[in-house]
């Protein structure tokens, strides 16, 4: 066999899929059934833009992303990727140069951008109240991906282009040597050329190095839905954006949201770092009612006045976060034929299809034509 992938999810389903495709003979494991709701790639949606918040560099994954979830959609007839725009919400009196990095991925990949004052946003988008210092920035091409469906998609792909899926089936080790790498799970033992561990939140139980392991912490997130007051046609994608609203004075407001998909309620969630937990397969997936109401109390009450207080639903998933809450894409150090891709921190799906290339293009050609090294393992021990 030529290479295993473990784990199916946001990246190990762009990642088999893309080597399948160039004819490699690739065995995909998970130890769910993907799309499943016990890892980092489910809740319905998940911001997609280019004008990436995180730094220029990430742009050119983003950029490629949409390029292949359209080719994805066209061979699958899938519903990925919707462009109804991605806003970001900022404080100019907190924050002046707040859409600095947005503007210079702007510039140097051609990308559409408009800058709204606290005026225009009333105008166009009525359905947020804004403070007089409150400014946007809304690039029409972003909008959100179908976690779910991107990955049915791709593991579709592969199997049609040739590869091995097994789900169900869990990883207990991968032991590298100099001549292959073999992977035990709970029901076979297998042998590869080459390994990428796509494993997100379980990526630390399946490295043997401690140092590495403590790289990679896994929190708790809590996803919203809420119920929509008045008109529900305001909150469709026609008319309302993906959004961020970036508390930039304070860190405690910063939370996203969606456009409804179902007609009848409202996405939203934050970024939750408070509390580290030891092993995902213990992580506590109940959420209190009081959770959601105290969420509507800090983040949505007084912005987003159609939004009622009423949570149809909330549901639990998972960030993988590295110290500097950035990528690692890197093969471990000192086995080169395991290839690490933790694209994580919170920001990885909308670059995923591009990694799944990156990847299958690292293991068939030994190197990218997109730019990683901001993506190594050596940027933590220099």
């Amino acid at each position: 066999m030529d290479v295993i992938v473990v784990g199916l999810g946001a990246m190990g389903s762009a990642a088999v899929h893309q080597l399948a495709r160039r004819g490699v003979d690739v065995l995909g494991i998970d130890r769910h059934s993907p799309p499943h709701t016990f890892g980092s790639s489910h809740g319905e949606t998940r911001i997609t833009r280019r004008l990436t918040l995180e730094g220029a560099e990430y742009a050119p994954l983003a950029v490629r992303s949409h390029e292949w979830w359209r080719r994805i959609e066209a061979e699958t007839g899938a519903s990925v990727l919707t462009a109804c725009g991605v806003l970001n919400l900022a404080d100019h009196a907190a924050d002046a140069g707040a859409f600095a990095v947005h503007e210079r991925a702007a510039a140097a990949y051609d990308i559409d951008y408009e800058l709204l004052d606290a005026a225009a946003l009333r105008d166009r988008f009525p359905q947020f109240r804004v403070e007089d210092t409150r400014v946007g920035l809304l690039e029409p091409g972003g909008g959100f991906v179908r976690p779910e469906a991107a990955i049915s998609a791709q593991l579709e792909l592969a199997e049609r282009y040739g590869a091995q899926l097994h789900r169900g089936e869990r990883v207990l080790a991968v032991e590298a040597a100099a001549s292959a790498v073999t992977v035990r799970t709970d029901a076979a033992t297998y042998t590869a050329d080459q390994v990428v561990l796509c494993a997100g939140s379980w990526l630390a139980g399946l490295l043997d190095d401690p140092g590495l392991a403590r790289l990679f912490g896994v929190y708790r997130q809590v996803l919203h839905w809420f119920g929509i007051e008045g008109s529900r046609q305001d909150f469709t994608p026609g008319r309302f954006p993906t959004f961020i609203w970036d508390g930039v004075s304070r860190a405690d407001e910063y939370f996203y949201g969606f456009p409804s998909v179902d007609g009848a309620t409202v996405k939203v969630a934050t970024g939750q770092l408070d509390h580290r937990t030891p092993d995902p397969d213990t992580l506590d997936r109940t959420v209190a009612p009081d959770e959601a109401a105290g969420f509507h109390q800090a983040m949505i009450s007084g912005r987003l006045p159609g939004v009622s207080a009423r949570a149809t639903r909330s549901q639990v998933c998972m960030y993988t976060v590295t110290p500097d809450e950035a990528f690692v894409i890197d093969r471990l150090p000192g086995r080169e034929r395991v290839l690490v891709a933790s694209p994580c921190s919170g920001h990885g799906f909308k670059h995923s299809a591009a990694i799944g290339e990156a990847l299958a293009e690292l293991v068939t050609d030994g190197a990218t034509t997109l730019d990683l090294t901001p993506f190594a393992f050596g940027r933590f021990t220099r």
